[in-house]
């Protein structure tokens, strides 16, 4: 992942120092090898969320905060060396996360947790040095918190939630569907062709159907599945794996299905030509659009 030394030198006496204030103890070394494990988690988050970061603006936060993640590890490992006469040893596994909004959730709720990790660690501090490095590092991680909670709000303004048919319109497809959390949101829907974003749940499908007078196109962002289509609702011949980056065009008249066969949501976007939903549609699960289309007849 990073270099970053940990052999900074130990002060004369110092290590002596710690065992007579007792700071040594399991409680404050244990705090000491918890934060630097998730300093390496968190920087290692916040570099891939830069990576996918909707602008310059969300990207340059993104990448001043690992580096500031970056120096709190460097001074922890250096602080526990210093206590302990070793190097910290641990394992590190990437933070999953299935969209750009929800890795800035889970860094939130992470610096929030460091926050009080930090803070109790700071009352228990009986040495000056443990003291300042538990302190700087506790108002980093609210600093965080507060960045990552706004740069939340920010997207949550981005993601589309209305449907801006008929007018001209230009989004980032890409970003607009993985950030979709609903099962069916309608954003554009004109005279003669209508775009939905889909978000499919594992071993949830997206219901077998047909439409008789109009076409389909479909394009998976995320996620993994298995479409199906034929020409009865017992005979479905077609069928294929399919996974993100791949689009699937139904002809009029077939009946087919997705079924997602992985661990995290399909997004995907559909578009209908001529259109299949009223303007505005939002079904936020499965449930709502079964309900929706049982009463209007689609």
């Amino acid at each position: 992942m990073y270099d970053i030394p940990m052999n900074g030198p130990v002060q004369p006496g110092y290590r002596e120092a710690m065992a007579m204030n007792n700071v040594g103890s399991d409680p404050l070394v244990d705090i000491l090898l918890n934060g630097i494990k998730g300093k390496a988690s968190t920087a290692d988050l916040y570099y891939r969320l830069a990576s996918i970061a909707p602008d310059q603006g969300h990207q340059q936060d993104l990448i001043t905060m690992m580096e500031e993640e970056k120096k709190n590890w460097w001074e922890l490992s250096n602080l526990y060396t210093s206590l302990t006469g070793t190097q910290p040893v641990y394992r590190h596994e990437g933070v999953p996360f299935s969209s750009y909004r929800e890795g800035l959730s889970i860094g939130y709720d992470t610096a929030l947790n460091g926050y009080e990790q930090f803070r109790l660690g700071s009352l228990q501090a009986g040495n000056p040095q443990l003291y300042e490095v538990f302190v700087n590092t506790c108002r980093n991680e609210w600093e965080h918190a507060r960045r990552l909670s706004m740069l939340g709000i920010d997207a949550d303004n981005r993601v589309t939630s209305m449907d801006y048919g008929p007018a001209p319109y230009v989004v980032d497809i890409e970003e607009a569907t993985v950030e979709n959390d609903t099962f069916r949101t309608a954003i554009w829907t004109g005279k003669h062709l209508q775009v939905t974003l889909m978000s499919i749940q594992p071993g949830e499908d997206i219901g077998l159907e047909i439409h008789p007078d109009l076409d389909q196109f479909l394009r998976l962002e995320q996620g993994q599945g298995i479409v199906m289509m034929g020409d009865r609702p017992d005979n479905l011949t077609f069928q294929r794996e399919v996974k993100d980056d791949d689009a699937v065009v139904i002809p009029a008249g077939t009946w087919h299905n997705l079924i997602n066969t992985g661990n995290t949501p399909v997004k995907l976007y559909s578009i209908y030509a001529p259109t299949q939903h009223p303007p505005g549609t939002v079904h936020v699960t499965k449930a709502d659009a079964e309900a929706a289309e049982a009463g209007q007849g689609y």
